[in-house]
């Protein structure tokens, strides 16, 4: 798993963040603030990378991350479980960076470095909880197959709810996008990021 594909450099490089407009600084002052409330320094330049590239195209980064932010902060899902199958679409799609930023967010979620390893195991990996393993597996399931299976959703459906799983299915397809996108503009990993690397573990 590679930080952004095979490239060391970004193909979109990120704005510098002197250069936003107020509006978009509003913005992503405003999302970062929601997604990581008032953690260190450190670990809040996690991710200004990414949102510097964002912040070349405003109306694409307000639109998404919008959306984004419902999965982050308004999801249904426990942020465990969104987590779980986050890193399971970073692994799945060899995305370093993904992989990075939300072991951060994994281990405050409550997620063991045991337990984060065994994502990149898969769904058959001993260990896991019967309706753990089923998200891990219905992430796998969309990712291969484009639809949760029937009997992963029959496990997921006994405990969760419409919403839930809906929440699902929507944090896959998103995390998938970003994970494409990531990857394609070849965007780099910060400071804060690079222990967190797959390949520096």
């Amino acid at each position: 798993m590679t930080a952004s594909g095979e490239e060391t450099a970004a193909r979109i490089p990120p704005l510098p963040k002197a250069e936003w407009s107020p509006e978009m600084a509003e913005f992503i002052g405003g999302f970062r603030s929601a997604v990581k409330g008032d953690g260190p320094d450190e670990d809040r330049q996690s991710g200004s990378n990414l949102l510097g590239t964002f912040a070349r195209y405003p109306e694409l980064a307000k639109a998404f991350l919008t959306f984004n932010g419902h999965l982050l902060y308004g999801s249904t899902l426990t942020a465990r479980q969104r987590e779980l199958l986050i890193l399971r679409v970073a692994a799945l799609r060899n995305c370093g960076y993904e992989w990075a930023q939300h072991t951060i967010l994994a281990e405050k979620a409550g997620l063991s470095p045991e337990e984060i390893a065994r994502v990149a195991e898969g769904p058959d990996a001993p260990g896991w909880p019967p309706l753990e393993r089923a998200l891990v597996r219905a992430a796998d399931e969309l990712l291969s197959d484009g639809a949760v299976g029937g009997a992963t959703w029959g496990i997921l459906a006994r405990e969760f709810d419409d919403r839930q799983l809906m929440d699902v299915v929507f944090t896959v397809g998103t995390y998938e996008l970003l994970a494409m996108a990531l990857s394609s503009f070849g965007v780099q990993p910060e400071a804060a990021l690079v222990p967190y690397l797959p390949d520096s573990r």
